[in-house]
């Protein structure tokens, strides 16, 4: 039997710091067949003509921050798999109004893709490469988080970043 995740709605669980909404998301990524390069799965913008970016969302009080990466990942997105070491933390101003968020990412090691997932009427999702998402990406702390991704893979000490390979 299978169970389609729900995607959890309201704020009344959501972090704040110092009156700023905590956010949390993962960069997904999947090795490809030469072994050596990546691709980077992008979701589009809830708003219409907002561009791409990762998925993410608001950390609640009773999860975790890697448990919290992953629900906004699979809600989004609808992948799952490994998540890595936090790449970063960012603060960043609402889109939408003058609200300030901080922002945390991490990378994941895709091991499954579903069929069916929470948005999946709502968004869109595409696999390309980094450089193609640096260019369509709409966030700057997301184009930040996937360069420290890009070196987390080009970098001789890579071992040392918990990137799957």
């Amino acid at each position: 039997m299978v169970v389609a995740l729900e995607a959890r709605n309201g704020r009344h669980l959501q972090r704040y710091y110092k009156g700023s909404r905590q956010v949390v998301g993962c960069i997904p990524y999947r090795v490809v067949e030469n072994g050596k390069d990546f691709e980077v799965l992008m979701i589009s913008s809830q708003r219409k003509g907002k561009g791409m970016l990762f998925p993410k969302g608001g950390w609640e009080k009773d999860e975790s921050i890697e448990d919290a990466a992953l629900r906004e990942t699979e809600e989004e997105a609808g992948v799952k798999g490994i998540i890595g070491k936090q790449l970063g933390k960012w603060i960043f101003k609402s889109n939408g109004n003058d609200v300030f968020h901080e922002g945390y990412m991490f990378p994941l090691c895709v091991e499954e893709q579903l069929d069916s997932w929470p948005e999946k009427d709502i968004r869109s999702r595409e696999w390309m490469s980094a450089s193609d998402a640096k260019k369509v990406c709409q966030q700057w702390w997301m184009k930040e988080a996937l360069d420290l991704l890009v070196d987390c893979f080009t970098s001789p000490q890579k071992q040392e970043v918990e990137v799957v390979l």
